[in-house]
């Protein structure tokens, strides 16, 4: 039997790989734990007892990150686009009528796919960019027309913006029987989310972002009023991956759905125990604590935060280019001189550094503002970078131990 020709050009990891890894310090994924990454290194049984155990131990760490008594809590084998997509193809069809909270890039996208499904879609916009969506905009929204559906990004990656009056909107909502999507994918498990207390019907996350996991694998958690119309919906669910019923015959029956991504699934169970080890409380006041040294660091060096302290997110600090130098360039120089890689964004030109789960510890946030300030300064860009570095020290040396891994 004749063969065609080894294909030329085809290299080994080892030969397209850096010699060590790069330190993600962007807006996702992020470095993640030990024991997160030898958990990603095993397979078992998709459908064996130890694979229930497993995902009756993801349901459960999940209710207490989520802050909810609800155990509608689905893994999802895709990023978080995909859960996205898992909530709106499940909630929404032909004729039902939208609400889209959109203030950047992920917001935007829930719009994108409720149209592909058919649904009515209304979009609101803050008056000014950056911004967020305000209680009172939605309020004479919703007083002129009736909503099956409203979505909201609680943390807006691409521009590093909170949506801070995210309660007060939920509110709103349940006051006329609206559900509510939430995009947590940055701000579950780096900042305080209350399923429960906020009225919250979906909330979306993704592994490799604020819990500390790996990409591919994303969890979405369903309140008893979303899955009421789940289960009652008389149309059919146009993804079958997608289907929350069927991915239930899995997460809540053990069944088979399809293949589960398992080393991704293990993954997001050791990122959940972490969690649950740490706590919330001291979890978020390691992000906080870490994200506010950062900002005020980067301040100091000379450089501009894009957002306004009221609206600024913690777990992805936005920072506007200089003037002088394309901010490519420097992410470049950083990426190959000093192994440290930041994120650009989409459309806008800033630079955005990631506060979630390994990224806030001190050793990686003091490589990372050097990194910067000497690719600034390569650039020609003016910078001081020892009173950055002194604010850094300054702010973090308030409760050293936090950052201890």
């Amino acid at each position: 039997m004749k063969y065609h020709h080894k294909p030329s050009g085809s290299d080994s990891l080892r030969e397209i790989l850096p010699r060590e890894p790069l330190l993600l310090m962007g807006a996702g994924p992020v470095p993640i734990a030990e024991p997160v990454s030898r958990a990603n290194g095993v397979i078992i049984n998709h459908l064996g007892d130890t694979m229930s155990r497993v995902i009756t131990g993801v349901q459960k760490m999940s209710q207490y990150v989520f802050q909810t008594k609800s155990d509608k809590i689905i893994g999802v084998a895709g990023p978080s686009s995909a859960a996205m997509e898992m909530t709106i193809t499940n909630l929404l069809w032909p004729g039902r009528k939208v609400l889209v909270l959109k203030n950047g890039t992920f917001s935007a996208r829930f719009g994108e796919m409720a149209e592909a499904v058919g649904a009515d879609v209304d979009y609101i916009e803050p008056k000014t960019q950056p911004g967020y969506i305000e209680a009172r905009a939605v309020k004479n929204a919703l007083k002129n027309k009736q909503y099956d559906v409203l979505t909201i990004t609680h943390g807006e990656t691409s521009c590093g913006v909170l949506n801070p009056e995210i309660e007060e909107i939920s509110f709103l909502a349940k006051e006329r029987g609206v559900l509510i999507i939430v995009d947590a994918v940055v701000t579950l498990g780096a900042m305080p989310v209350f399923m429960e207390k906020w009225g919250l019907d979906a909330v979306i996350a993704g592994g490799q972002k604020a819990l500390g996991s790996i990409p591919g694998i994303s969890l979405v958690a369903f309140s008893e009023s979303a899955w009421g119309v789940i289960e009652n919906r008389k149309n059919t669910i146009p993804h079958w991956c997608l289907d929350a019923r069927k991915a239930w015959e899995f997460w809540g029956f053990h069944n088979y759905h399809y293949t589960a991504p398992v080393p991704g699934v293990l993954a997001l169970h050791e990122a959940l125990n972490l969690i649950e080890e740490e706590t919330l409380a001291v979890r978020f006041a390691r992000h906080s604590m870490s994200s506010k040294a950062l900002q005020e660091a980067i301040k100091a060096m000379g450089l501009d935060l894009y957002a306004p302290e009221d609206m600024r997110l913690n777990s992805v600090v936005a920072i506007e280019s200089p003037d002088s130098a394309s901010n490519a360039k420097i992410r470049n120089y950083m990426s190959e001189t000093f192994g440290v890689e930041i994120s650009g964004a989409f459309g806008l030109d800033i630079m955005r550094i990631g506060q979630m789960g390994e990224q806030c510890r001190a050793h990686n946030l003091f490589k990372t503002l050097y990194a910067l300030g000497i690719s600034c300064r390569y650039y020609g860009v003016d910078v001081n970078i020892a009173k950055a570095m002194s604010v850094l020290e300054e702010n973090l040396a308030q409760d050293p131990e936090t950052f201890v891994p």
